[in-house]
């Protein structure tokens, strides 16, 4: 073989060798195994999921995508047959959050980016039938809780909460404060907002629970009650606040969106997850994405790929 071939050949060998070891450790998952993140029954959070489920998969993890209950999900996250949940909100799940890594079978894999709010909120059209409005205490009045109410319910008001399984302690906040209201669950994330935009059309009367990030808070004019402000003594201790019988007798936590996952994923997958410590995205954005699924008819696997194609720059670095 003539020298100068034979130097070239070499040198590519060397240029390939190196090239091979320069891989980022992400381009080698730990483990074939799948990842196993849960998926819930708000679009917010599916969206959520679904981003991080496309960059682990630009890693080359192998992702399982796993419909799981809200709450019940940290038994699965304690015992490792579920790894990450990406949206624990500090508004209806911090208590339960908080018990699970106390356990240390679990870890809180730090904040989304995004700012939770979720309470009773109601359209501006009925502050003339409730003047007192937004102060709590308004819905005392029984005139102002038959304007809320229903056929169903009259003459006590109607309030519509979320499905059951995001929890929020709507009936024990009633029974705390003593307010003539019925608690009424939508069944499905759809379910609450189809009501709302039913009502809002029509201008009757309607009390519901709205959260933010969402596309709600923008399309209607409405105000969230103010309840008595949340501390952790309200929900654990009776004797804490103007009920000293009974706990819950204030309003919603608001605060930070977590992610969490089970104690062994830095172990198993240590590239998976730092890269889920570091995925980041605010309310602004969130509310967008929303908005192309809800309201634009988009799926959310569309919305996902949308955003991964205009953020490139921003999600390799979490794999890097």
């Amino acid at each position: 073989m003539p020298k100068t071939l034979r130097n070239l050949l070499s040198a590519l060998a060397l240029g390939a060798s190196l090239a091979i070891t320069a891989l980022p450790a992400a381009a080698a998952p730990e483990s074939t195994d799948p990842i196993k993140l849960t998926l819930h029954d708000w679009t917010g959070q599916l969206i959520t999921t679904q981003l991080m489920a496309e960059v682990l998969k630009k890693a080359g993890y192998n992702v399982e995508l796993v419909t799981a209950d809200y709450l019940a999900q940290f038994a699965g996250l304690e015992s490792g047959d579920l790894h990450v949940a990406m949206e624990i909100w500090a508004t209806t799940g911090q208590e339960a959050l908080d018990a699970a890594v106390a356990t240390g079978k679990v870890e809180n894999l730090g904040e989304t980016g995004m700012q939770a709010k979720e309470e009773w909120w109601y359209p501006t059209y009925m502050k003339e039938k409730c003047p007192g409005l937004p102060n709590w205490e308004a819905l005392l009045d029984p005139a102002c809780a038959e304007a809320f109410s229903t056929a169903e319910t009259a003459p006590n008001g109607r309030y519509l909460g979320g499905p059951v399984t995001w929890g929020g302690f709507d009936e024990e906040r009633v029974s705390a404060l003593g307010l003539p209201f019925e608690v009424v669950h939508a069944g499905t994330d759809a379910a609450l907002f189809a009501e709302l935009e039913s009502a809002y059309q029509r201008q009757a009367p309607i009390m519901l629970w709205i959260y933010a990030p969402h596309w709600a808070v923008a399309k209607y004019e409405g105000e969230w009650v103010e309840f008595p402000q949340y501390t952790p003594e309200c929900y654990a201790d009776p004797a804490w606040g103007g009920n000293a019988n009974e706990a819950y007798d204030c309003g919603k936590p608001f605060g930070a969106i977590w992610k969490a996952g089970w104690a062994g994923l830095k172990d198993k997958w240590p590239g998976a997850h730092k890269a889920i410590q570091a995925f980041s995205i605010d309310n602004a954005e969130m509310g967008q994405m929303i908005t192309e699924v809800d309201l634009n008819g988009k799926s959310v696997q569309d919305v996902a790929d949308a955003w991964i194609a205009a953020n490139e720059a921003r999600w390799s670095a979490w794999i890097q």
